[in-house]
């Protein structure tokens, strides 16, 4: 364990659940674990007792926020949670808490194999069925003049990352085509717990991770996770984005929850220690501007602020989102005015301190 996170306490320890297997949290609350193709190679999805009202029929059963990637190895281990750790009982709603591949690939599969309706805001609604049609814009290949636009010039790079076209439409095969909107503020009902809509940005469009003052139990997706920093990215579709200023103001909302909440993340194992892990993520992004700053004495693109960030050999999909991380801090700092921009001959934007 880092020092970082031994200022977090881990109830369940080192106890995690296997693919397909249930593990209780709370009496209605049940935490289930799925594989991801990555070097991230899970994520945490959270089954919540549910009762609804469908086509005039009371029915009683599961709901459950975010589904996993749209690999055979996430449907197979479904299939033995449906089989065996539900007992037969139904989904009965299926929350998103965003549109990245990993908690809306079987989205389409679940809502539709139980007509289960989809749950989630407007704007990850919006961008997951963007990002399935690989509308031009929101696909691999548009990313490609933006990369360059930023410094990368690696033909081998560009090729692979022109090789991602279907990256995310291979992951999520089908998203519902309908939705109930979740907006901040909103109380959902649950299982007869309240559950309260708090929206963060930065990390994605509308990112709803939700929140039960009964149980002080935090469903926090990946706005707060306990070992890794939230990836937070300049994107083709945002050119002139500041995530990261966005993402900084959403996780201070959060410092209104109490101390003791135990957050259940996307991403690691379950903890208590919701203010301190806020303050960890405020240093670090501290720490990293204060990089920048220094690295850009000189004129510096975003290709160039990589190597300083992220010290480690990376592939084309591990590049592609530090890239889009760097230029995020470029951009705080450029809007703050601390940095200047220019689009040089060349056609690269570079940063240098104003």
């Amino acid at each position: 364990m880092n020092p970082l996170e031994a200022q977090l306490d881990y109830p369940f320890g080192d106890t995690i659940p296997a693919p397909g297997a249930v593990q209780t949290v709370v009496p209605g609350l049940a935490w289930i674990r799925m594989p991801l193709p990555f070097a991230l190679d899970h994520i945490n999805l959270w089954l919540l007792a549910d009762e609804c009202e469908q086509n005039g029929e009371r029915r009683s059963g599961w709901s459950v926020v975010d589904s996993g990637a749209g690999t055979d190895a996430t449907r197979s281990a479904w299939e033995q949670v449906l089989t065996d750790g539900l007992e037969g009982a139904p989904l009965l709603r299926v929350f998103a808490t965003h549109c990245h591949p990993d908690h809306v690939g079987l989205s389409g599969w679940l809502s539709e194999r139980f007509d289960a309706p989809f749950v989630t805001t407007a704007a990850e609604f919006g961008f997951a069925r963007m990002m399935a049609a690989a509308l031009s814009g929101v696909d691999g290949p548009s990313a490609i003049p933006h990369f360059e636009r930023h410094g990368l010039t690696d033909p081998a790079m560009l090729e692979q990352m022109r090789g991602r076209r279907n990256y995310y439409p291979s992951l999520v095969p089908s998203v519902p085509e309908a939705y109930t909107r979740l907006q901040d503020g909103d109380m959902v009902s649950i299982g007869g717990r309240g559950w309260r809509v708090i929206t963060g940005f930065g990390h994605s469009p509308e990112h709803a991770s939700l929140y039960s003052e009964e149980l002080n139990i935090l469903i926090s997706g990946d706005m707060i996770l306990p070992r890794i920093s939230t990836n937070v990215s300049v994107f083709a579709v945002e050119p002139e984005g500041n995530p990261l200023q966005r993402y900084l103001d959403s996780i201070e909302n959060l410092t209104k929850l109490p101390e003791d909440t135990l957050v259940l993340p996307s991403h690691g194992k379950p903890f208590r220690g919701l203010q301190p892990r806020i303050a960890q993520l405020r240093e670090h992004h501290t720490a990293r501007l204060a990089e920048v700053v220094t690295a850009c004495i000189t004129p510096r693109s975003a290709v160039d602020i990589v190597p300083i960030m992220f010290r480690r050999q990376l592939d084309a999909h591990q590049l592609s989102f530090a890239l889009g991380e760097a230029l995020a801090h470029l951009h705080k700092l450029w809007y703050d005015g601390i940095l200047r921009r220019t689009h040089d001959v060349d056609g690269v934007f570079r940063f240098q301190l104003a």
